[in-house]
């Protein structure tokens, strides 16, 4: 016999399921890191339990929690985390997962409700989780999150509210990831006392993301939805995810070619910047180079500015010129102006942090 904790086996919550179907009963299922438990995950697991007959929880493996909140987590070993769980008296069952996604889970158990925490959404739901509960006729609820109550808020008060004074900062990126090659460069060579956090790409296949893996940061891949310049709902609250778990100081957006909203936008207000290839407001939107062109400017160049909710319109921090020269195309005189981008994005993220750190936000349930 063995003192350490053995979670339920998913056959165990199938005849579990079964039974209650049987006796027109409902089995209630969500799933989570629970990382490290607090007051707010007990009040939401008391709620979800009470929608329902019987409560199961899919539990993330220490390998997705690795992979969902990087290398530092979990805090506690899943056994571990199971064990306390299932000492709950809401709690009937704990099923441990590997993978970021609970869909496997979701299909095999087809529970009677889904219940989810209320920073999500019906809609912002990951899409094949969102298909698995549709398929398995789930009625999807969403309860409301205790306010105060976070894993990350109570991990940064055991740390004294910062974890150092090094600027934490998140790149978005879709392309090449030069800009972020530049930022890497900055933290390496000292000239800027920073940790990037996350990489976050809408493109499995870029660049971008490959350095990040080559690099050894916590990357991620978001699937964007079908609109080519848009984010779906659900991609919008994965990158908020990320964003927080990572908790991020600064938002990078270098060479993301899709459109940022809620919940990003507001969460993290004047703590999101853009790299734009051109002298703002001049040439807002895609193909800037081209179109200094089409216009005869006898210069150009890079701005980097706040991001808001109107494309390319937020507050100017700095710019470098560029001569536009005669024979130049669209891409010589882009790589032009990307040289100058590399040298003006870390000095705005180097100035940013001699400022002072801006004050965290949006903490992680």
């Amino acid at each position: 016999m063995t003192d350490e904790y053995q979670p339920q086996e998913i056959a165990t919550v199938q005849r579990l399921r079964a039974e209650l179907d049987a006796n027109g009963k409902k089995l209630v299922f969500t799933n989570g890191c629970f990382d490290l438990l607090h007051a707010g995950h007990v009040r939401y697991l008391n709620e979800a339990r009470a929608l329902g007959d019987a409560l199961v929880i899919g539990l993330n493996s220490d390998s997705s929690v690795r992979a969902l909140k990087g290398a530092g987590r979990p805090l506690n070993g899943q056994n571990d985390r199971a064990e306390v769980l299932s000492a709950l008296r809401c709690v009937d069952a704990v099923v441990v997962f590997d993978g970021e996604r609970a869909t496997a889970l979701i299909e095999a158990i087809r529970p009677h409700i889904y219940a989810k925490g209320g920073d999500y959404t019906v809609d912002s739901l990951n899409p094949e989780e969102r298909a698995a509960l549709q398929e398995a006729a789930s009625d999807i609820r969403i309860l409301p999150l205790v306010p105060g109550r976070s894993t990350t808020g109570t991990i940064n008060k055991m740390a004294g509210e910062k974890a150092g004074p090094r600027l934490r900062i998140a790149v978005l990126g879709s392309g090449e990831g030069s800009n972020l090659r530049a930022i890497i460069a900055a933290v390496e060579n000292g000239t800027l006392d920073a940790e990037i956090a996350a990489v976050i790409s809408d493109r499995r296949d870029s660049n971008f993301l490959k350095l990040g893996e080559e690099s050894g940061l916590p990357v991620h891949f978001v699937d964007p939805g079908s609109n080519p310049r848009k984010l779906g709902e659900a991609a919008q609250k994965e990158i908020f995810d990320h964003l927080r778990r990572a908790r991020a100081d600064v938002i990078v957006l270098a060479g993301f070619m899709r459109i940022l909203k809620e919940p990003v936008i507001s969460a993290y207000g004047d703590r999101i910047v853009n790299v734009h290839p051109s002298l703002l407001p001049k040439h807002k939107g895609a193909n800037a180079p081209q179109l200094a062109l089409e216009a005869g400017d006898a210069e150009t160049g890079c701005t980097v500015h706040l991001v808001t909710a109107e494309i390319d319109a937020g507050r100017v921090l700095a710019q470098a010129k560029v001569p536009v020269l005669p024979g130049d195309t669209s891409e010589t005189l882009h790589a032009r102006i990307k040289i100058e981008e590399h040298k003006l994005l870390p000095q705005v993220l180097r100035e940013w942090q001699e400022r002072g750190l801006p004050v965290r936000g949006a903490g992680e349930s």
